[in-house]
Order: C-alpha cells, then structure tokens, then sequence
C-alpha cells in the first residue's frame, strides 16, 4: 500500500511533520518536504524544498510529479484561504490530509469521540470567543468548508492533541524552553490544581507522526476526521509526574488564582486556551483512529519515553 508511494508535506520541517515524514519512510515512501528552514536530508528517499508553499512552488513540484498523498501542516486563520489552498491542491493528489486540531471540541462529551460538540457549535453565541481565538474556532471553520462543499471528495481531517518534541515540551499552559528552563534552575514550576486530575491532551509527537503516516491511503479514512492520539489516558498530573522522574523537574501544585499571579505573560497569551481547552477534561476514545490505521497500543512509545527521547536529541 504504501511502497513507492510519493507524499508531499507542507510545512513538515516541525514537529509533527518531522516524526510523519520518518514513518513514511519506514513504511517505503518517497518523501518530500516544504519548509522555510535550511534542512539536510539524511534518507535517500527525502528530499527538502526550502521556502513557502506558494502557488508558485506548489505549481512547480506539480509539473515534475503528482504526488499519491500530501499532509497540509500549514494552519489557516481565515477559511477564505484555505478553500483556495484545498482546490488547488485536491486536483494534484489522490489522497489530501488536512490538520485540525484536538482543540475543536468542547466539553460536553466524556470520553470525547469524534462526532462530539465543537467549540463553535456548542459556544455560538459567544461573540468574544469566535473573533478572538484564530486557531480552534478557525480550525472548525475549515472543517466545515471541508465537510459542506467537498463531499465525496478524497481528504481526511486530523485531530491531533498537543504534541511535544525537541522543540517544544509542553506542559499545560507551558511550552517550548519553560519546562527545562524550570528544571535546570532547580525552581518548582507552578501548576494549577485544578487541572491535575484533569486527562491531559497530550502525547509524543512520534505518535501522532506514526497516526497520521498511517492514516495516507486507507479508504476508509477518506471524508473522516480522526482524534489524533495513542490513548494513554494520562492526567496532567501524571504528565507532570513523567517529566519529574525524567529531567528532575519539581513542580507545585497551586489555585488558579496563585497560577496565573506566578505566570502573568501565560495569562495574556493564553486565556483562550486554557478556559477552551486546558481547563477540559481530554479522556478521548481513540477507537476510530486505531481500527483505521491498524496500529495497537503496543506500537507506541510512553510520554515518558517520548520526553527521554527528545532531551536527548536537544543534548546532541
């Protein structure tokens, strides 16, 4: 199914492209990728087209070859723009991946499947939340492009949850540098109580990479959204809890009030996530997404794994 097969990424230099790119090589793919960054292959079957996915470029890698799948990173404040994306790209590929997030549910439903409550249907009304937050309420905007007009058509939407690697070890509202930061100067890092029994939506980012690699050419994976998620059922807590044993982090645990009076500049960044997202609770059913790709529990590593994994790279 997968052999030879040529997939393009769009935007797959990061995170989640990284680890997606490296399961379609493992299961015999031919790789490319567009990124703004200067990056070297180490696979001779991946190849790096430095710059941005304009038109321009796209229409270039299309004249040479039409590609068996492509994963479209890019994310799309505006619905406007990616309908124009999405035509121009579902005319050159047999199978398009387009990324959503976890971030478009509410939380209405325990565990969360895939046809639970979005934020935008269940939060309508909330005229604030739909002009502020560009990213889970925009997210859904595109879903619903995809779902109203391309019917019939070969896309598949992901969910995927938070997920972490080298350049970003997320915890809670915390991400990027914050969490070694935190550790190196031996200091305990403020974390709401609130959320510590609370499951996290979080996972490696070799997970999800492996999901989504393994979702390309399924047939019944065309016209579905998917949670992205290798159902570890952890609470932030326990999340927590992992990064402690691996990289001696000490943490507290505090009011909501103590929270945000520590991390001000977390506050005004991220209100939005936390009351939309963080502050839900993130048990996913993660039967669909397994069923389709065929994957079992045992094909993933532990978040604690996944962090050992990453702080080693960062050490090289």
């Amino acid at each position: 199914m997968y052999k030879d097969k040529h997939v393009l990424l769009i935007a797959g230099g990061g995170t989640l492209g990284t680890y997606t790119g490296r399961e379609l090589l493992r299961l015999g793919c031919y790789v490319d990728v567009i990124c703004p960054e200067e990056k070297h292959a180490d696979h001779e079957r991946l190849t790096f087209h430095r710059g941005y996915a304009t038109e321009e470029l796209l229409a270039a890698l299309f004249e040479k070859k039409r590609y068996d799948g492509i994963v479209n990173f890019l994310h799309y404040p505006q619905v406007e723009a990616y309908k124009q994306a999405y035509r121009f790209l579902i005319k050159n590929t047999d199978h398009l991946i387009f990324l959503s997030s976890y971030r478009v549910y509410a939380n209405e439903q325990h565990p969360v499947t895939e046809d639970a409550p979005r934020l935008h249907e269940v939060y309508a009304e909330n005229e604030w939340l739909m002009q502020k937050d560009t990213y889970g309420i925009s997210k859904a905007r595109c879903e619903d492009f995809l779902w109203q007009e391309c019917r019939g058509e070969r896309w598949t939407i992901v969910r995927p949850v938070i997920s972490f690697s080298q350049y970003r070890l997320d915890l809670l509202l915390n991400s990027k540098d914050d969490v070694l930061r935190y550790a190196r100067a031996g200091k305990p890092m403020p974390l709401p109580l609130s959320a510590k029994h609370l499951h996290a939506g979080l996972d490696w980012a070799g997970n999800s990479g492996k999901l989504i690699a393994n979702l390309l050419f399924k047939q019944q994976a065309i016209g579905e959204a998917f949670t992205i998620f290798s159902g570890h059922g952890m609470t932030w807590g326990e999340v927590a809890d992992a990064y402690c044993k691996t990289i001696g982090l000490r943490v507290e645990w505090v009011s909501d009030e103590a929270y945000f009076e520590s991390t001000p500049d977390v506050k005004a960044k991220s209100e939005i996530m936390w009351r939309y997202d963080r502050a839900f609770d993130r048990d996913m059913d993660v039967g669909k997404v397994l069923r389709v790709t065929g994957l079992t529990p045992t094909d993933f590593s532990s978040v604690e794994d996944g962090i050992r994994t990453e702080v080693a790279l960062l050490q090289k």
